[in-house]
């Protein structure tokens, strides 16, 4: 434990809530502040309840020990919001809404995890009207970890120098304690994204990397409704309104634009992303689809080969944030998964090999002179496409645990 490091936590939906899990069972920190900023129930003991017990997880004693264990929550005072959770101090506020509002300077505060999903623009200074992630900063915290990709409202500002996003085990070496001070930790897709990507790009590097799509098929998320409800003034996304129960729904995924931030590489590869929502509670799916350049005198990339460099990079990677399986696996085995931000199911690899022309004659440039050089104004190509499956907890199984590795290792330095 970081001898009186206490950790703050806005926001208590699933990641805010999860990360109390995290936090309480790996006892990194001394103490725990979590801000609500508004009353929950009748008294703190209906905060407790909500804390304890989740319909995805179970209960949380149940999940750190065991069928056997007993509760972990006591010494409840209502009139301070504090308890004890698992030894861990934990003081519940439930007054401030705004950032810069919300006392972390008077409990001591250091690493602010922003899990609300209402603070994502780093540009924003710390007075803005409705609040704004600096105000975090400014009401005492050193550093503030959005647990969200950053998304900036005024298209013509660009990144500020003391932000940064990261995937752990991808770049977070990218974070340097000097100067950045708001650090997004991407989104659950991203994190599984990358280190789908990575292997691939490692081994055929970016001059064989002719194009990649992927589409996430995801678990329901809070943002969706229960039943059909009329669209908000202005919403142009009508799906977002209807049954998240009976539906299907598509939608959209920042994952792309995110991932060039953690792989600059994928800027210059043509790369598409797509999400669709299912009726699950968690346990997510990517659907990668890559375009590989072959060379004739080599044998063509194959399912084996494809495994094989998964199979490689999930065992050089020692925290386990890549897996490989050769099981059969369905969504529900995601469900708790530790430490897993993207689960390769082997089985389900294809590759799809094809000699493609290229006429020449289309492209900018080409004049007839080029055609006399090289003999011909058609040429062969060999290309390989590659269809690889990646499983992930989108809560905690997979982010939530990385999002924890991080929120510790940024901590750890602070002087």
């Amino acid at each position: 434990m970081m001898k009186s490091r206490r950790l703050g936590i806005n926001g208590l939906g699933r990641i805010g809530k999860l990360s109390i899990w995290q936090h309480v069972g790996r006892k990194d920190f001394s103490e725990i502040v979590v801000n609500i900023g508004r009353p929950v129930g009748t008294s703190l003991e209906d905060v407790a309840m909500f804390i304890e017990k989740d319909s995805t997880y179970g209960t949380l004693h149940n999940y750190l020990y065991g069928y056997k264990a007993g509760r972990l929550i006591e010494n409840l005072d209502e009139k301070s919001g504090s308890m004890v959770i698992n030894g861990i101090p934990v003081m519940i506020l439930r007054e401030a809404r705004n950032p810069k509002d919300i006392p972390w300077r008077s409990y001591g505060v250091d690493v602010v995890v922003e899990s609300t999903g209402q603070f994502t623009d780093p540009t924003q200074p710390a007075d803005a009207a409705g609040g704004s992630v600096r105000g975090h900063l400014a009401a005492g915290a050193r550093k503030v970890i959005v647990s969200a990709p950053f998304k900036i409202k005024d298209k013509t500002a660009s990144m500020p120098k003391d932000a940064v996003t990261t995937v752990m085990g991808i770049n977070e070496s990218e974070y340097d304690p000097a100067t950045h001070h708001i650090i997004s930790n991407a989104s659950c897709t991203t994190n599984c994204l990358a280190y789908m990507i990575k292997p691939l790009l490692d081994y055929f590097g970016l001059d064989r990397i002719l194009t990649a799509s992927m589409a996430t098929v995801h678990a329901i998320t809070g943002s969706q409704l229960v039943l059909d409800r009329a669209p908000k003034t202005g919403a142009a996304d009508l799906r977002r309104n209807r049954s998240v129960f009976n539906n299907i729904i598509l939608t959209t995924t920042g994952a792309a634009k995110a991932l060039s931030l953690v792989i600059p590489e994928m800027q210059k590869i043509g790369f598409i992303a797509e999400s669709v929502r299912i009726p699950v509670s968690t346990g997510s799916l990517i659907i990668l689809v890559i375009d590989i350049q072959d060379t004739f005198d080599q044998q063509p990339t194959n399912r084996e080969l494809i495994n094989q460099i998964y199979r490689d990079a999930a065992e050089k990677n020692k925290k386990g944030y890549l897996q490989y399986s050769d099981e059969q696996n369905v969504s529900s085995d995601m469900i708790g998964h530790p430490l897993a931000a993207a689960i390769i199911e082997g089985k389900e690899t294809h590759t799809r090999t094809a000699i493609i022309s290229f006429d020449l004659k289309r492209l900018t440039g080409y004049s007839e002179e080029v055609g006399a050089c090289l003999g011909r104004s058609v040429i062969d190509m060999s290309v390989t496409k590659v269809v690889v499956y990646g499983w992930y907890d989108n809560e905690m199984g997979g982010y939530v645990h990385m999002l924890a590795d991080r929120t510790v290792s940024i901590a750890s330095m602070l002087n």
